[in-house]
């Protein structure tokens, strides 16, 4: 596995084949496992509650300063969007389960062997295990990390169908819209739906600290050490319930933190500066898809974006222990 990207920590590495010798192999195989198609288009059961998105326009972008250049954050841009329908939560385990059981779907984890998982959260045997991300030392290569066994193949979804499905590539999600008859939200829907009406605040919730230094804990990120130590100050090492914390203005939960979220665009860190003004769909061209939202693995001392504004990005089959999405109704 290698990271591209000069901040790959709090996002994931790319998937790439690693040096040679270094097990386990993450490079594709030559000839797809079967059951990659998606099933019935359009037929699958989306049982997740709906947020009304009203039309108009927003500020889209960092105001605060806080963004990193190579994200490409800026420059704080006019957009307007018509009216449209968002999750109010991300794909939790049990609904990503049911289009599985549905479609036999293959997910890139399971096809490529292997998935990314922060070091903390291994549940492997050793053999399992590859040797550190290069750049990002806390994130493992694990043979037999996929969705349904996040940190390896000791570990299982017991006790997680609430919790947002992990290790799903955006070619995983965009497959599961299809079957859904659904789509991934635009980077500007996703933004303007996590803002909830509240202009060029720092959070879905404005202002307010996330840390609960006033007693309130806003969002899932890390508290502690990074990488060591994580105090769980916020009652979770890894993943959350979706519905934990509080709902932002349009009523999504957890919009920042708890995962990284899948959008459909291309990546571009100058696509700001020549976005148009009226339902902008990303870049033409790009290797790497958008992810917007943070996770369970931003903390300020390395990385703040667990921020309306952030955005990363990885490539549309790569997958990791701290990425999922959530879904838009098709007009």
């Amino acid at each position: 596995m290698r990271a591209p990207q000069p901040d790959p920590g709090c996002c994931g590495p790319s998937r790439a084949a690693p040096r040679s010798g270094a097990p386990p192999r993450l490079s594709a195989p030559s000839t797809p496992s079967g059951g990659h198609g998606t099933g019935r288009h359009g037929t699958g059961r989306h049982d997740v509650e709906q947020c009304v998105v009203p039309g108009g326009a927003f500020a889209m972008g960092d105001s605060s300063g806080d963004g990193l250049a190579a994200d490409g954050e800026r420059p704080v841009h006019r957009v307007a969007l018509d009216a449209f329908e968002i999750d109010a939560t991300p794909v939790t385990n049990a609904g990503f389960a049911r289009f599985i059981a549905a479609t036999a779907y293959t997910t890139d984890a399971e096809r490529f062997g292997a998935s990314a998982v922060f070091h903390l959260l291994v549940r492997a045997p050793t053999a399992d295990i590859a040797e550190p991300a290069a750049g990002a030392p806390w994130w493992i290569g694990v043979r037999g990390a996929d969705w349904r066994h996040p940190g390896g193949r000791a570990s299982s979804l017991d006790g997680l169908d609430d919790h947002p499905v992990v290790h799903v590539s955006w070619r995983d999600a965009v497959a599961y819209c299809g079957w859904a008859g659904r789509r991934l939200p635009t980077e500007a829907e996703w933004e303007c739906a996590a803002r909830g009406g509240l202009h060029a605040a720092t959070y879905p919730w404005g202002e307010g600290p996330i840390d609960g230094s006033d007693g309130v804990w806003r969002a899932n990120v890390w508290q502690g050490a990074f990488p060591a130590h994580n105090t769980a100050a916020d009652g979770w090492v890894g993943t959350a319930p979706v519905r934990s914390f509080a709902p932002g203005g349009y009523g999504l939960w957890q919009a920042v933190g708890n995962v990284w979220e899948w959008c459909a665009d291309r990546f571009d860190p100058g696509y700001y500066a020549e976005s148009p003004a009226e339902s902008p769909a990303g870049p033409e061209r790009g290797r790497e898809r958008v992810l917007r939202g943070g996770s369970y693995l931003c903390h300020p001392s390395y990385c703040n974006r667990y921020r309306n504004s952030a955005r990363s990005r990885n490539t549309p089959d790569s997958s990791m222990g701290n990425a999922g999405f959530r879904t838009v109704a098709l007009g």
